[in-house]
């Protein structure tokens, strides 16, 4: 099981922080949310998703234990 940690407008959006999800792959994962959670889906093309840490391709498998993290664009100055 993958644990999902939402940050900021997509712990907003999703309607929650943190939740343990079951998907298979990370493309898995997004169609999933985007259809559970429409308003999520909205901003989660603009959001960096990483696996472990690091950004990786929709095809990465989400082993048990895995850490993923959504982080949506943040505006800087």
């Amino acid at each position: 099981m993958a644990r999902v940690r939402y940050f900021a407008a997509a712990a907003e959006f999703a309607g929650r922080s943190e939740e343990t999800r079951t998907e298979a792959t990370l493309g898995d994962l997004r169609t999933a949310l985007t259809a559970e959670r429409p308003a999520l889906g909205g901003i989660l093309p603009r959001c960096a998703v990483l696996v472990g840490g690091a950004r990786v391709d929709d095809t990465t498998a989400l082993g048990s234990d895995v850490l993923v993290d959504v982080l949506p664009p943040f505006a800087g100055g």
